[in-house]
């Protein structure tokens, strides 16, 4: 197991994309240190930046990285990486897991903007909150995360999932706007409520709301009242609405909403 911990508090974002167990596999402590990343426009190693730890013997067969302390500013930890696992002892940046093939990465607090995002495979939780955009695409890209698993425990901001192409996204508070955007398959579970807009323009997948939603898009349509949803084998009980959408793209994919929790959407039984 290799151990982190910054030498001094961030005040500029640091690009550290070589924290990945990939990386440091089969490398000395000495080694690990001298890998490059960047401190706001200025190239540093590592060791100038981070206390390295090498600890030889471990219980664990896979390749298990330790961070600690304030890594608020600290973005890409475990981009691209294939296999092991990472685990944050508190708060981390932007882009956790980005592009993520394998392995674990979990969080013990806080996960900034774009966690997860265009992530091809692995299981990133994060036990606080994350900020918008997981599991997205990036601005100008269609390609949003095509496999894997991310578990919130905290609520989540604004287009979690957008061009998501498969995988889940299990979010166990609270959603902001247009959760789903764009989404073209894959499934996202929100335990608490959503700000509203969820599956705008999306073609496929699902979308399960247990909680409140302000309205619901008017290109999606009723389709029936469901006693329940089964997610990734699990069955999460309802009543829920079922709605088709969106219906501008001549998508097909279905949005669940809580009956009991939204009454304000009951005249919609009208139509079945």
């Amino acid at each position: 197991m290799i151990t982190l911990c910054p030498k001094r508090v961030f005040k500029v974002p640091v690009d550290a994309e070589c924290i990945s167990p990939d990386i440091f596999a089969e490398k000395s402590a000495s080694e690990i240190a001298k890998l490059l990343v960047w401190e706001g426009n200025r190239k540093r190693t590592l060791g100038e930046l981070f206390k390295i730890e090498l600890q030889t013997k471990t219980e664990s067969k896979e390749p298990t990285i330790q961070i600690s302390g304030d890594l608020r500013r600290v973005r890409k930890i475990g981009a691209k990486m294939c296999t092991g696992k990472i685990v944050v002892d508190g708060d981390v940046g932007m882009h956790l897991g980005e592009e993520m093939r394998g392995g674990v990465i979990t969080v013990g607090g806080s996960a900034d903007s774009w966690a997860g995002c265009m992530m091809k495979n692995g299981t990133i939780e994060i036990k606080g909150d994350a900020g918008d955009y997981v599991g997205a695409a990036y601005r100008g890209s269609t390609l949003g995360m095509s496999e894997g698993t991310i578990i919130i425990h905290g609520n989540a901001g604004n287009e979690a999932g957008c061009f998501m192409r498969k995988g889940i996204i299990k979010i166990r508070g609270n959603v902001g706007q247009f959760a789903g955007m764009h989404m073209k398959d894959g499934t996202i579970l929100v335990r608490e409520n959503s700000e509203g807009r969820a599956g705008a323009e999306m073609l496929g997948g699902k979308i399960i709301v247990c909680g409140h939603i302000p309205s619901i898009l008017p290109t999606f349509t009723i389709d029936t009242v469901t006693p329940k949803v089964k997610v990734d084998g699990e069955e999460v009980a309802g009543p829920f609405y079922r709605f088709l959408g969106d219906l501008t793209e001549n998508g097909d994919g279905k949005l669940f909403v809580s009956q009991t929790q939204n009454p304000h959407l009951k005249p919609y039984e009208n139509y079945l």
